[in-house]
């Protein structure tokens, strides 16, 4: 696979605003999937941490650390629902960055 389209581990992800994909892990409310998500400092309708991007103020989709398992940068293509990567279902950390994909 060519490098763009690689998943990373979550601690590589850029916190300067820049948006990437990320899979969210499976729980309670459904399984996992991928979001275009962004890192936010804060402000005044949110604390500093992981947003959606179609957030808006006064409808934040925020984040927490534990629920991202991984993150890829967007391809360089126009992205679309049927371009969209599938959520990594591997084991977490071990086979990350291309170790096992």
């Amino acid at each position: 696979m060519d490098e763009p389209d690689r998943w990373r581990h979550m601690a590589t992800a850029p916190k300067d605003g820049t948006r990437i994909l990320v899979t969210i892990r499976p729980s309670e409310q459904g399984p996992a999937e991928v979001d275009l998500a962004y890192w936010s400092n804060g402000d005044q309708f949110g604390a500093e941490g992981w947003r959606a991007s179609d957030s808006s103020p006064g409808r934040l989709v925020e984040y927490a650390e534990p629920e991202l398992k991984c993150w890829m940068p967007m391809p360089s293509a126009k992205l679309n629902s049927s371009s969209m990567p599938s959520p990594w279902e591997g084991d977490d950390a071990q086979q990350l960055d291309g170790s096992g994909i």
